[in-house]
């Protein structure tokens, strides 16, 4: 998909779905350090059921366009394209937190070689894509029925094992959200479309899947700490499911209804670039946090909190144009040519790490 045939919705949706996720980073990394809790914590509890199943549907709506690709290329663009950006900023995220900070060499290079099997940090988000897109294609290979994969993948989610492998346990967690994006792709693109003509209806849809949402979140049975919340009845493993599937497509109908508005132009843009800002953000977060506490000028946790989350969205967007500008660091956001296994020239590669999501009828 080119960008004259972008879907704006989408990136808008992304755009929102990006903020929550450095959000809930945010407030759970400041909390940790002041052992207090803020006014984002309570917006990362009504978002809970939905923040990153939002992520992993969307990602998965494209997917139906790619998936009968020939192997090499579909590996190249859904397995080895997520794993270069995994690869490289895990040794950036290591090499900086341990090689150099630490200084434990040791550990660097233990983490690294576990970071082969267990997804590192917040970048288990990209290992689990790749992940996804491999699985997806062996199912699609094997003529394995929706009506078969659903079931089971939702009964993962609801179990929510916790084995010693991280990557299982994200795997049963966010499967079914990924291969339900997949799915009913046409569904929500016919829903969105709807509901745009009907700005009305739109807004009143999305208000009272809010209260309900709301309501069950926090219900008997929720509390905040620090560094987690705790739902209430939504907590309930099906009703879990069902509110992270309705949340999805509530961000989507969001999404649609957003668009449309030339002031939110900035919020399509950050979607269009989510996975820039998604692998870099954790850097500036940690220095940004650690100074502010140190100089004494900023500790009250939800103010914190906001500084802490603009600063490490906004860092990576001012890093992403002196890329640009100064045609330095290309690498960090765009794979080159050698990085590709079809063939594919990295100047003409429609797969740049910033686009990605939403090209993948390229």
């Amino acid at each position: 998909m080119n960008s004259a045939t972008r879907m704006p919705w989408v990136d808008t949706a992304k755009g929102l779905s990006i903020i929550l996720v450095v959000m809930m980073y945010a407030a759970y990394n400041t909390g940790e350090y002041t052992g207090g809790v803020g006014f984002l914590h309570y917006v990362i509890g009504f978002a809970t059921p939905f923040r990153m199943p939002e992520f992993f549907l969307i990602s998965g709506l494209f997917l139906s366009q790619v998936i009968d690709r020939p192997w090499r290329r579909y590996v190249d663009r859904r397995v080895v394209h997520y794993l270069y950006f995994y690869v490289l900023w895990a040794i950036i995220s290591i090499g900086l937190k341990i090689g150099i900070y630490s200084r434990d060499l040791d550990q660097m290079l233990h983490d690294l070689a576990m970071a082969v099997v267990q997804p590192y940090g917040v970048l288990w988000f990209i290992y689990m894509l790749a992940v996804f897109g491999i699985v997806i294609r062996l199912l699609r290979e094997l003529r394995v029925p929706h009506w078969v994969v659903i079931p089971i993948a939702a009964g993962l989610q609801m179990w929510a094992p916790r084995p010693d492998s991280y990557a299982i346990e994200q795997f049963a967690a966010y499967f079914v959200f990924f291969y339900v994006g997949f799915v009913i792709a046409p569904l929500v693109f016919r829903l969105v479309a709807w509901t745009q003509e009907r700005p009305a209806q739109a807004v009143a849809g999305l208000l009272a899947w809010a209260v309900v949402n709301g309501l069950l979140v926090y219900s008997p049975g929720y509390s905040v700490q620090p560094t987690e919340t705790q739902m209430g009845l939504a907590a309930w493993p099906p009703l879990h499911l069902m509110l992270a599937v309705a949340g999805a497509l509530a961000l989507c109908v969001l999404g649609g209804f957003l668009s449309k508005f030339a002031s939110m132009e900035w919020l399509r843009w950050l979607g269009e670039h989510s996975l820039a800002v998604y692998v870099a953000f954790t850097i500036p977060m940690s220095l940004f946090r650690g100074a502010a506490l140190s100089s004494g000028l900023l500790t009250d946790t939800g103010w914190l909190s906001l500084a802490v989350l603009l600063v490490s969205v906004i860092s990576p967007v001012i890093l992403y144009f002196i890329v640009k500008w100064t045609g330095f660091g290309t690498f960090l956001f765009e794979r080159p040519a050698w990085a590709h296994i079809d063939g594919t020239p990295a100047k003409n590669a429609p797969d740049k790490a910033m686009t990605r999501p939403a090209r993948e009828a390229a």
